[in-house]
């Protein structure tokens, strides 16, 4: 499938809405710098709403990284449902969450200058009952033109062997689609981008959940050996659930 999810809900336009937090990850642990500020020195991020051109909607969202530590990136992550959920869905009886097995992640992203991303990363993450679901994805562009996904439990990225060439100036659309399986294994069902769709169907085993419920997104853009300064804008990203 191209397109949105099929059945169940949908959150529209979420590059548009709140929650969204950045944060900075430095080589070589890449664990969340606590001490970093988005004004650097390490790394610099920015995130500008309400970005009419380039946009699709008339409303873009513009990420910006930089900074002086070569391989450093910016995650964006925004809790949708369950603990700290920005859209208002708080799952409060800790039934929803459990009950969700299927995500699709559907955005468009700009560039100007592509071959300055390392890698841009979409995520899809779910937690509950002690277990973590981290369906990452990371197409490497000056790392290689290569789609990856995350490996849980050894938390390492695994060789997909699917080419990943977004282009510039132009909007590239991406659709992923994932599964928890009813044993609770991660699927990676599917990418599509620009309307060629490269099927996965590849397991993995979950991890450690921390013993939170919810169901987040990320959106991430890495540095690369220079740290050179570029930006992207995303449009039109509906997340649907099911």
């Amino acid at each position: 499938m191209g397109g949105s999810g099929s059945g169940g809900n949908t959150f529209t336009n979420l590059h548009q809405k709140g929650g969204w937090q950045g944060y900075a990850l430095l080589p070589t642990s890449y664990a969340v710098c606590s001490s970093c500020s988005p004004s650097g020195p390490e790394l610099t991020w920015s995130r500008w709403t309400g970005i009419n051109s380039p946009s699709l909607t008339g409303s873009a969202t513009q990420h910006n990284i930089g900074g002086k530590t070569q391989y450093a990136d910016a995650r964006w992550n925004n809790h949708l449902i369950g603990d700290f959920s920005s859209q208002g869905l708080h799952d409060y009886s800790k039934t929803l969450v459990p009950s969700l097995h299927n995500f699709t992640y559907d955005v468009y992203f700009y560039a100007k200058n592509i071959s300055l991303s390392q890698a841009l990363e979409f995520d899809i993450n779910q937690f509950f009952n002690g277990m973590g679901f981290i369906w990452g994805h990371e197409c490497r562009i000056a790392g290689g033109h290569e789609w990856d996904i995350w490996d849980n439990v050894n938390k390492h990225w695994i060789k997909t062997g699917i080419p990943c060439n977004p282009i510039d100036n132009a909007w590239n659309h991406l659709v992923i689609q994932v599964q928890r399986t009813s044993t609770n294994k991660l699927l990676f069902k599917s990418i599509t981008l620009e309307g060629k769709t490269s099927t996965l169907n590849h397991h993995e085993s979950a991890g450690n959940g921390h013993n939170w419920y919810g169901v987040t997104i990320n959106y991430q853009q890495d540095g690369n050996k220079y740290q050179q300064a570029y930006s992207i804008w995303l449009d039109k990203l509906n997340f649907s659930y099911w």
